[in-house]
Formats: structure tokens, C-alpha cells, sequence
């Protein structure tokens, strides 16, 4: 999932980012309106998770213009008037869901998660293929009844590999829904990541290579 969070307060963007990231997100940060406008023009974005009360641009300006045309996007509202009026307010002007400040970040997450899947394509609360499982709300892959130990991105390639369905997935586009803008666009991660999650995965060898197209299921 490609998650954009924009919030002005530079600590609580980055506690977040790293909250989600260990929840195998891709994150991408901004601190003000103007930027979350360019960022959202360049990336679809699964969900935005976006403070109202922004400099720039107002927050209630950029959740009118990401939910104007009907695109995938998600807007999850983050403010700290947390006043009946509020939520009205910002689910009225195109928010998909509202939540006040402070918060829990297990909620964050979990809210994120269920925004998530209305951008997707329909999907089984447990993915298979084969003798391998994965449960996304448990982050848990198995494989013959035994459980894989698996690092977030790791987790994150598999997910999306099964959520495709045999689709071939190329690695331009794994590193667009699956890392964050700050990962060198030219860079082998791709590769190196998918040699580590076949041999985690283990025999009979799951991901077929295609040649000068990308990796499938």
C-alpha cells in the first residue's frame, strides 16, 4: 500500500511514517498543502492521510481537490478539533473517513488498512497459492504449516505478488506501490529483495522471473 501523510508538525509525520512502515507501507511525507498537491499530481496514492489544519494550502482545499474527480484515493482526516461539527465538515467536502487527535496509532493503522481495500480489487481475508498462506491483518506468511520469517518489505512484495493473482508485476511497478519516493528509481533493491524472499519462501521455487517483464506467482 502507498500511503502519503501530510501533517506540519515534522515529529508526529515522521512517528507515523515509521509506525507504518514497520506495518509494511510505502510512506511518503509532507508538511504542507502546496506539497501534498504536487506529491498526489505525480503518485497514485492508495490513502492520504492528511491534517487538517495545514499551512499553504488548507487541508480541507486538498481533500476538495484529491476527491473532486473520481479517482482511487482515500482520504483519511486527521484533526485535533475533534467537535461533532468537524467530522461533518470534513467528511461533507469528500473526506472517507474522520480521525481526531490524539490518537491510537493501532486505530491509524487499522483504518488505513480498511481504506485500503476499497481501492483494490475485491481480495480473501487470507491470500494463498499453492502450499502458501498469508494473513494480511496478522502480517503472518507460511508455507506447508510452517510460518515464514519475513521482514515488512519482504511481506510487502509477497502481498502485492498474491494480491496480482499470476498477473506479472514489473519492478517499476513494485517500486511504486511498494517503496517510497525516496528510493533511487535506478536501484537493484527490487531484485535483491526478491532473491531474499524466494529463498525464505524455500523448494519448490514460487516466483518465476519473466524475462523483460517482471515476477509472478
Amino acid at each position: 500500500m502507498r500511503v502519503l501523510v501530510v501533517e506540519d508538525h515534522a515529529r508526529l509525520a515522521q512517528s507515523v511514517a515509521r509506525v507504518l512502515r514497520r506495518e509494511g507501507m510505502a510512506v511518503d511525507i509532507a508538511y504542507d498543502g502546496t506539497v501534498a498537491l504536487e506529491r498526489t499530481a505525480e503518485v497514485d496514492y492508495d490513502v492520504v492521510v492528511l491534517d487538517r489544519d495545514l499551512p499553504g494550502v488548507h487541508g480541507d482545499r486538498v481533500c476538495h481537490e484529491l476527491t473532486r474527480e473520481p479517482l482511487r484515493t482515500r482520504v483519511l482526516m486527521l484533526t485535533a478539533a475533534g467537535a461533532l461539527a468537524d467530522r461533518v465538515r470534513g467528511l461533507t467536502i469528500g473526506a472517507d473517513d474522520y480521525l481526531p487527535k490524539p490518537f491510537a496509532y493501532p486505530e491509524l493503522v487499522a483504518r488505513i488498512r480498511a481504506l485500503g481495500r476499497r481501492t483494490q480489487t475485491a481480495l480473501p481475508p487470507v491470500l494463498t497459492h499453492g502450499d502458501l498462506t498469508f494473513d494480511p491483518a496478522q502480517r503472518v506468511a507460511s508455507r506447508g504449516g510452517t510460518r515464514i520469517g519475513l521482514n515488512p518489505k519482504e511481506l510487502a512484495v509477497l502481498e502485492y505478488l498474491l494480491g496480482a493473482r499470476g498477473r506479472v508485476v514489473s519492478a517499476e511497478e513494485l517500486l511504486e506501490r511498494v517503496w517510497d519516493a525516496a528510493t533511487d528509481p535506478f536501484t537493484t533493491t527490487v531484485k535483491a529483495t526478491m532473491n531474499r524472499l524466494r529463498s525464505k519462501l524455500g523448494e519448490p521455487a514460487l516466483i518465476e522471473t519473466v524475462p523483460r517483464a517482471g515476477y509472478r506467482l
